[in-house]
C-alpha cells in the first residue's frame, strides 16, 4: 500500500453548525475549502474536534458525507468512527468506506473500564467490517485507557493496521511505538504542543485539533523538521504553544475560542454544542488579540519554509 498520502499535516476537522446548532452542509464545505487552499495533506473527520461524542449517528454520517462530497480525491480523508457501541462504530465504518474515505480510525471504547480483550474485539470488529486501512487512536487522557505495547503488537498482526494517532503526552510513547512497529508503519503525532518533539522522536505526520486555526504554522513546522532546520522548528513550536495557551485561557471550550477566531477571519462554522461552553463575556473581546497573535506568527515565518 502506498503510504506517502498519510504523511503530512492533517487538521482534525471541526464540527460545523448553523446558527440553530444543526450540522451545516454549507459551513462544513466552506471549512473544507479553506483548509484545502492552505495546502494541508488531509483531514481527520469526526474525532474529538468534531465533537463526535455529542452528535448522533445521523449527524456524524452527514459530516462524513459533506466532507467527502467536497474533498474526495483532493485530500487524504481519514474517518474517525469510534462510537459508544461496536454496532454504531461498524455502521460508520461501512458508511465511510462507501463515501470513498482513505482510512478509518477509532478511539478505544469509552465510559466502562474494559479489559484489553474487549478493546481488541472492538477495534477488530471495526477493522474487519471494511477493506479500508485502520489507524489506532491512543488518547488516554480522555478515554481512560493507555494502549499497551502488548495489545499494540497484537493489532499489528493485522495488515490493515497501518498507523497510530498517538495523543498521549509522553513523547517517549512515540519512540516506543515506532520501535515496536514495522518499517512502513505511520505514526501521527497527536499533542499539538509537542509536534516538533514528536516528529524528532519518530512521528511521520501530525493530526491535531488546533491545526485548522493556524495551518500555516503547522505546515511550516513540518517543513522545518523535514529539512533539518531545527532552530526555526524549535522557535515555531514555542509560538504555536503560546497560541494554544491563549486559546485555552478563556472561559469556555478551546474549540469555541478557535471557532470565534475563524469567524473573525471570515470562516463561520458556528459555535460548540453543549455541554461544551461557548466563549462569553469579556473573553469575547480577547478573540481579536488571539487572531492578531496568529497572524503575527504566520508573518514571522512567511518565506522561511518554502
Amino acid at each position: 500500500m502506498e503510504l506517502d498520502k498519510f504523511k503530512g499535516i492533517f487538521p482534525a476537522f471541526y464540527a460545523c453548525y448553523d446558527d440553530d446548532g444543526n450540522v451545516s452542509e454549507e459551513r462544513t464545505k466552506n471549512l473544507c475549502t479553506f483548509l484545502f487552499k492552505k495546502g494541508v495533506t488531509g483531514l481527520y473527520v469526526g474525532g474529538s474536534s468534531g465533537e463526535c461524542i455529542y452528535q448522533n449517528l445521523e449527524e456524524r454520517k452527514a459530516t462524513l458525507k459533506y466532507v467527502s462530497d467536497c474533498m474526495r480525491g483532493k485530500l487524504t480523508l481519514i474517518a474517525h468512527v469510534g462510537a459508544p457501541s461496536t454496532k454504531e462504530s461498524v455502521i460508520l465504518a461501512k458508511y465511510a468506506e462507501d463515501l470513498g474515505y482513505n482510512a478509518l480510525s477509532a478511539i478505544p471504547p469509552i465510559y466502562f473500564k474494559l479489559p484489553e480483550s474487549s478493546i481488541f474485539k472492538y477495534w477488530s470488529a471495526i477493522i474487519e467490517s471494511t477493506e479500508l486501512p485502520f489507524i489506532i487512536y491512543n488518547i488516554p487522557q480522555t478515554t481512560g485507557y493507555t494502549l499497551s505495547i502488548g495489545l499494540f503488537k497484537r493489532l499489528l498482526e493485522n495488515e490493515k493496521v497501518i498507523g497510530i494517532k498517538n495523543s498521549s503526552m509522553p513523547v517517549m510513547d512515540i519512540e516506543r511505538f515506532k520501535a515496536a512497529a514495522h518499517e512502513d508503519f505511520i505514526i501521527f503525532n497527536g499533542p499539538d504542543e509537542q509536534f516538533v518533539a514528536g516528529r524528532l522522536m519518530g512521528a511521520d505526520s501530525g493530526i491535531g485539533g488546533t491545526y485548522a486555526v493556524m495551518p500555516e504554522l503547522l505546515l511550516a513546522a513540518d517543513t522545518f523538521v523535514r529539512t533539518g532546520n531545527f532552530g526555526d522548528a524549535r522557535r515555531i513550536q514555542k509560538d504555536i504553544n503560546d497560541i494554544i495557551i491563549s486559546l485555552c485561557s478563556l472561559n469556555g471550550s478551546m474549540y469555541s475560542a478557535i471557532k470565534e477566531v475563524l469567524k473573525q477571519g471570515g470562516v463561520n462554522i458556528g459555535s460548540v454544542r453543549g455541554p461544551l461552553e461557548p466563549v462569553h463575556g469579556d473573553d469575547l473581546l480577547k478573540i481579536a488579540d488571539i487572531k492578531i497573535q496568529i497572524e503575527k506568527a504566520i508573518e514571522k515565518y512567511a518565506g522561511k519554509s518554502k
